[in-house]
């Protein structure tokens, strides 16, 4: 059997190693996502033969795929014998379409494979977020440029002088959303409120926007692979026109040239959620599959 833990500060060093080596797309591949949501989720992590092993322990168990070094036929059949020593079936989540085709040459006719969009990730060109170029952006510059003309506005990076004011910030976002969606919500603030207690010590890179000096908008994320940098939260107060493309646009410019694409992760079957992620017009709509033995419910 495994050896699953809660995920610690201290395994980032080498969780990282491992999902470097793998250089997956998908925001389930990334330290502090995983470490945010775990207890959310239930999900803990193992270390087996230069692998990072992910599994959500929950009421329906399941494991991602394996990112490191080690043979892919090896940690996928360490996974199937884990899960029968721990009496549930063998179910797997957060595939992309290149990790199904692999496990379908490895096992061919052994497993169902089936899409979850509403896990499918948005990814975008950093250049395309940056510049805004085109009809298609046209509402998103009117927005911006009304934000502009109507506030003293700056972007901060987030430090440790600020983190307590997006801190602030998000508990009166909290305040004015908690009705729409209150376990959402919860179960949101619980990852986010971990990932500010351990902004630095994750590596996290995020920016404030301040309105007349007020911050009305905060993004955070980090990196996930060599050409990608993964959004993981972006807070903004609905009253406050363009506080949202302006921070989209702003942290960008000023942080993510670097980067190819940005990751801005699923929309979990919001229809208001996909619909802001769709008026972004993304480069790749990044397919999930989960996976399960044929014939096995």
């Amino acid at each position: 059997m495994l050896d699953f833990h809660y995920p610690e500060i201290a395994d980032k060093i080498w969780a990282d190693r491992c999902l470097s080596v793998s250089q997956y797309m998908g925001c389930e591949y990334s330290f502090g996502n995983i470490f945010m949501w775990s207890f959310v989720f239930k999900t803990k992590i193992a270390y087996y033969k230069n692998c990072l092993i992910t599994k959500g322990t929950g009421k329906n168990p399941s494991y991602c795929c394996p990112a490191g070094s080690a043979d892919f036929k090896t940690i996928i059949n360490a996974l199937m014998e884990d899960a029968e020593q721990c009496g549930h079936p063998f179910k797997m989540f957060g595939l992309s379409r290149d990790c199904a085709l692999m496990m379908e040459e490895q096992f061919p006719n052994q497993f169902d494979f089936t899409p979850y969009r509403d896990g499918f990730d948005y990814i975008y060109l950093t250049n395309d977020l940056i510049n805004l170029e085109g009809k298609k952006y046209h509402s998103k510059r009117n927005h911006i440029a009304a934000f502009e003309r109507s506030y003293k506005h700056s972007l901060e990076m987030i430090s440790e002088k600020n983190i307590d004011e997006c801190i602030k910030m998000n508990a009166a976002w909290v305040e004015e959303n908690k009705d729409k969606d209150s376990e959402s919500i919860a179960m949101e603030q619980k990852a986010l409120n971990r990932g500010f207690e351990h902004y630095f010590e994750l590596g996290f890179s995020g920016a404030i926007i301040r309105a007349d000096e007020k911050p009305v908008a905060f993004t955070i994320g980090e990196r996930l692979n060599d050409i990608t940098f993964c959004t993981h939260f972006e807070k903004a107060f609905a009253d406050v026109r363009g506080a949202y493309p302006i921070i989209n646009r702003e942290f960008a410019k000023a942080a993510l040239r670097g980067y190819k694409y940005v990751n801005r992760e699923d929309d979990t079957g919001s229809d208001g959620l996909r619909k802001a992620k769709m008026s972004y017009y993304p480069a790749i709509i990044f397919e999930k599959y989960k996976v399960s033995r044929r014939g096995e419910i």
